[in-house]
């Protein structure tokens, strides 16, 4: 076994490879953000289409889509290992036992809040991306994702469902974001205000701008 793969098989090598495709994945959500939100510019979906369809047929995002999905995968699975590992080291739990004094709760329930965040993310996909991929596929031709977010957005419960994973999506990233850091090494007393304080701002406006999305859509905010 060679050094990187006896790297990347050790518990620091899966730390640090979370924490890669953590910040990764960050970057998505950036841009994810950024084309969500011209539908704020309340012109019918002119503006979002038109980025929409940039996205989704420009041969070097669709060649990036594939590292996303592939940087997905990694994470989530990686991410279930570190979970199992840190569960079969304690398997007897203390007499006494304080978590709250050492750590946050999400930090200590990045499991659960993965989790949860999986299966929005399965639905998520099932109501745009894959219809949409598909149907291009299949025909050549994008689906108008514009008017299928007004109508899916008329479901009040698909609505509460997204919320939900976008308050799932703000605790993942409070303690995702800072932990990548860390892991990476990049945390030093001189810079860690400024990572925390950037941390803390993008793991509150990135989940709210997501959330806007289908309440303003439901509430007629947006047409």
């Amino acid at each position: 076994m060679s050094w990187f793969s006896q790297t990347l098989t050790s518990s620091i090598g899966k730390k640090l490879l979370m924490a890669l495709t953590g910040l990764f994945l960050i970057s998505f959500l950036v841009i994810h953000a950024s084309i969500n939100a011209m539908i704020f510019y309340n012109d019918g979906g002119e503006t979002f289409t038109h980025w929409g369809h940039f996205m989704g047929t420009n041969p070097i995002v669709r060649t990036l889509e594939i590292g996303l999905v592939a940087g997905f995968l990694i994470h989530i699975i990686d991410g279930l290992v570190l979970w199992k590992n840190n569960n079969e080291a304690r398997p007897i739990r203390y007499n006494v036992n304080n978590p709250s004094a050492n750590s946050t709760w999400y930090s200590r329930s990045m499991g659960l809040l993965g989790t949860l965040l999986l299966i929005f993310l399965v639905i998520h996909t099932a109501h745009f991306w894959i219809p949409n991929r598909t149907n291009q596929f299949t025909t050549g031709e994008e689906l108008p994702l514009y008017d299928m977010m007004l109508d899916i957005f008329k479901n009040i419960w698909v609505v509460l469902i997204y919320v939900a994973g976008c308050i799932s999506l703000f605790w993942h990233l409070l303690h995702g974001f800072k932990s990548a850091f860390q892991s990476l090494g990049l945390n030093h007393v001189k810079y860690n205000g400024i990572i925390s304080f950037v941390g803390t701002a993008f793991s509150i406006v990135v989940p709210i701008l997501f959330a806007l999305m289908p309440i303003s859509i439901y509430l007629g905010w947006v047409k």
